[in-house]
């Protein structure tokens, strides 16, 4: 219950005082700078509705991932049709009546937002009925959809998930790590797209937070929800995901891991809090998405070695570097090739909900939230008009149609004119380009 409050309700009420603090701010005309050519024109830049936005959103986050999309989509002036997980579709008709009725408080009609259930071909006719698409969820799924966007040119975000790592080096304040590193790996039963999936940390601190770790992850409760508070509750996925991450700790362990604790599921419902050790980057647990709760720790001596364990894996969404050092964890943040990254912090870009969110490699491109994110829910649609009455754009009879030999005389010294010694380089370039060295008696 308290995941739930601080991951679907806190953001998605922090999008909603963002967007509207900002949002008309943000999609408002820009008007923009014109050269001496052009000074007599107006230009600007205007976002445009796209028509209908659409979004195929993953379970793990079910009220903040269809709602989320769906504010920047109205916001912007689109409808919205948004289609949930059959792993989360028990409220899906709840959560549209909410915003529904919200439509007709307003005087629009509710028809603008449709929240469908169904499995791959309701996903399927979304995307090709759309004018753009978001997709949460997997990389595999991810490619799948973007092949059928292809079909219909459907522009696509795809946030496809990540791997996301804490870099904790030997100087970072261990009592504010350590409470983040529970959190960054256990929030949602780990079943979070930017949770820490990989603890890199400093030989000199390594032994002391494996054993700070053991100790408080064997002390975790774990049940489902109801007026009890557990730390944990159940995998979402259940038969379909404990079976993956049981084969995921099998393979790691077999590959020269250390399994302290946890490890085997207590039922299809229920994964235990696992932790392991002696983990190298090219180990299964390193390089594949879990989506569970299983803190995995990597040791490293140098920075440049931390870093090349993180950029190890194909994925990049989220990460977080923790030095007292700010210069030197802003280096190890440079190295990293991620879409996000925080210094000293985990996860708290997204409860800024000024800041775009998106990853580079597998975890997906494109961006939602932030001003980027809601301006991708428009055309980005370049125009000019006259700024001065009486002033047009007139062809100079020179360059009219029949072109006359003086024409490209005159185009040089205009050039010459307006751009000066840029405009020099550049003729003389071509002079060069176009030079033909005379021909020989004997040619």
């Amino acid at each position: 219950m308290m995941d739930g409050t601080l991951g679907e309700m806190l953001t998605t009420l922090e999008k909603l005082r963002w967007t509207a603090a900002n949002g008309e701010d943000v999609l408002k005309e820009e008007v923009r700078d014109v050269g001496l050519m052009t000074i007599h024109k107006r230009a600007a830049v205007n976002y445009v509705p796209f028509g209908v936005i659409g979004a195929i959103v993953s379970w793990n986050y079910p009220f903040h991932n269809i709602y989320g999309p769906m504010i920047s989509a109205l916001f912007a002036g689109n409808a919205f049709v948004g289609k949930v997980s059959e792993y989360s579709s028990f409220y899906a008709s709840y959560y549209e009546s909410i915003v529904r009725d919200g439509l007709r408080q307003l005087g629009y009609s509710p028809d603008l937002v449709h929240f469908l259930t169904g499995f791959a071909e309701t996903g399927e006719a979304l995307v090709s009925s759309v004018d753009k698409v978001t997709f949460i969820g997997s990389p595999g799924v991810g490619k799948i959809i973007m092949r059928n966007a292809s079909a219909t040119l459907t522009p696509v975000v795809l946030e496809l998930g990540g791997k996301d790592p804490a870099v904790i080096c030997d100087d970072a304040d261990y009592d504010q790590v350590f409470p983040i590193v529970m959190r960054g790996n256990f929030q949602n039963c780990g079943q979070n797209c930017v949770g820490l999936e990989r603890i890199v940390v400093h030989e000199k601190l390594h032994d002391r937070l494996v054993e700070d770790v053991t100790r408080q992850v064997r002390s975790l409760t774990q049940g489902p929800a109801s007026e009890k508070c557990y730390d944990l509750g159940a995998m979402t996925m259940g038969k379909a995901a404990i079976p993956k991450i049981e084969q995921l700790v099998r393979d790691t362990v077999a590959a020269g891991a250390t399994l302290v604790c946890g490890g085997k599921a207590v039922n299809d419902r229920f994964f235990p809090p696992t932790v392991l050790i002696n983990v190298t980057p090219d180990m299964p647990i390193a390089q594949e998405e879990v989506f569970g709760p299983v803190l995995v720790v990597l040791k490293f001596k140098t920075d440049k070695e931390a870093i090349e364990i993180v950029n190890s894996c194909a994925y990049g969404l989220g990460s977080s570097v923790f030095s007292k050092d700010i210069q030197r964890a802003q280096v190890i943040a440079n190295g990293i090739r991620t879409g996000m990254v925080n210094i000293n912090d985990f996860g708290i870009n997204y409860l800024c909900q000024s800041l775009p969110f998106g990853g580079v490699k597998i975890s997906g491109f494109d961006r939602f939230a932030g001003r980027e994110g809601l301006r991708g829910n428009c055309v980005v649609r370049a125009s000019t008009t006259d700024r001065i009455p009486g002033v047009k754009t007139v062809i100079p009879p020179i360059l009219q149609y029949p072109i006359s030999d003086a024409a490209f005389g005159f185009m040089e010294n205009l050039s010459q004119v307006l751009y000066g010694r840029i405009a020099n380089s550049i003729a003389s370039a071509a002079r060069l380009a176009s030079f033909k060295p005379p021909k020989t008696k004997k040619e």
